[in-house]
């Protein structure tokens, strides 16, 4: 990791900054965020750092949205890309599969907490959403859907209905199915039992700790709770893990911690070690309710079980278990809770809580705004984070590889940075002295 003296350019340098100004002659202007400050432009990756067109090097706090959870660029992973590529690159997922969708999907079954597991591959998180949404309703023949405040399932329509951001949802609300009802995340059991009582319901969508609705934890026994009332009420609990699995949170997936086994489960991003892949996963009592196919899938896509990203998932997943990150995301967590800790004592106008499990940890600020400065003053000291919930908390999300010294120079740039904003706030203006 370079340091301030001996980094490549300002931050960003030119080339990024010639990058932003082509990408606005080309790209929809509402995708990418552009301004003097943000962002970097990416070169290449290895492990926990990043290296940007400049040649500027970053701590990779984000594992790129939680994807790269192995570290960029495992040697496993491109091992496994390469020799895939050498032979078949696409295939016909739902119609002449190949052999590789048939061993990811075994492995699959072989891990998750669901007995006797049936699989729909997807692209993306969103994509896994909108299979167990569309799986619930067949299963149950409802069709509303009761999610949580704060939650973040996708932007494609039937994710984006169970998603809460309302900013998100504001311009498509002519277009929405408005079956979904969305209640306090972490709220009293009584009050989701109200809602279920209140009409039938396909499923209860929910994270086990919600990721972008700003690394909400809830309480002990909340899920297992919330897992009896579907019992009662014969309501499927969909489980999105897309964030929180594959060991992010020290269990394999999160709703191990308290011995939950969903209906429904919903997983991708560290699972295709950096390339596009997701799934739903159920039963075969679940997925049954389906029917067999006649020739013509009810639910598919062109790139369903794409040998490469197949290939590269049992790669990731291999690496996952063989070198158990579950427990090294507990260790690596308290490790990092604990250099943490010192900010909430040296700044605690500032620093408002330290929240999380395993490696998957938020920082709650005094403000949006401190907090949103703070995103690109780390920047220009080389570390990458992105803020979440209403945009007060910064969430830390580094490779499960990352080393306790890469753990330790991240802090450094928090505290330098929080240190360089106290002594802006009490050095007095020339101009009103």
């Amino acid at each position: 990791m370079t340091s301030k003296s001996d980094r490549e350019t300002r931050i960003p340098g030119p080339n990024s900054l010639k990058l932003a100004g082509d990408l606005r002659q080309f790209e929809s202007p509402n995708v990418t965020y552009i301004a003097e400050d943000f962002p970097v432009f990416w070169r290449s990756a290895q492990g926990s750092t990043v290296t940007d067109v400049d040649g500027n090097d970053f701590l990779d706090f984000t594992s790129a949205f939680g994807v790269a959870s192995i570290g960029h660029t495992h040697p496993a992973v491109v091992k496994a890309i390469k020799s895939q590529a050498e032979h078949l690159i696409h295939g016909m997922g739902d119609v002449h599969p190949t052999a590789v969708k048939v061993d990811l999907c075994r492995r699959i079954a072989e891990l998750v907490p669901i007995q006797d597991a049936r699989i729909i591959l997807s692209q993306n998180g969103g994509d896994a959403v909108e299979s167990a949404l569309k799986t619930a309703a067949i299963a149950t023949g409802r069709s509303r859907v009761l999610a949580f405040k704060g939650a973040y399932h996708g932007l494609s329509y039937g994710a984006l209905e169970t998603t809460h951001r309302l900013d998100f949802k504001a311009p498509f609300r002519n277009q929405l199915g408005g079956f979904a009802n969305h209640v306090p995340y972490g709220c009293a059991l009584e009050s989701i039992e109200a809602e279920l009582r209140s009409r039938e319901y396909s499923a209860v969508l929910a994270e086990p700790i919600q990721g972008r609705g700003g690394i909400i934890v809830p309480p002990s026994g909340w899920l297992k709770g919330v897992h009896a009332l579907c019992r009662e009420y014969c309501t499927l609990l969909v489980l999105d893990e897309i964030f929180t699995g594959w060991s992010r949170t020290g269990d394999l997936f999160a709703c191990l911690y308290e011995d939950v086994v969903p209906d429904i489960l919903c997983i991708g991003k560290a699972m295709g070690g950096g390339l596009p892949i997701s799934a739903c996963v159920a039963s075969k009592s679940i997925m049954d309710t389906w029917g067999e196919s006649t020739g013509e899938a009810l639910h598919t896509s062109t790139f369903l079980g794409n040998p490469l990203a197949c290939a590269a998932a049992l790669a990731a997943i291999g690496v996952i278990i063989e070198d158990n990150l579950a427990v090294s995301a507990v260790k690596k967590g308290e490790y990092l809770r604990g250099k943490l800790d010192v900010l909430l004592e040296t700044f605690p106008n500032d620093v408002l809580e330290i929240r999380g499990r395993g490696l998957m940890i938020g920082l709650q600020l005094s403000s949006k705004a401190l907090a949103l400065s703070l995103v690109t003053c780390v920047l220009s000291k080389g570390l990458i984070v992105l803020p979440a919930g209403d945009g007060s908390v910064i969430e830390l999300i580094p490779p499960l590889v990352v080393s306790e010294g890469e753990m330790d120079r991240a802090v450094s740039i928090f505290t330098d940075a929080l240190s360089e904003r106290a002594r802006s706030k009490t050095t007095p203006n020339p101009s009103t002295s």
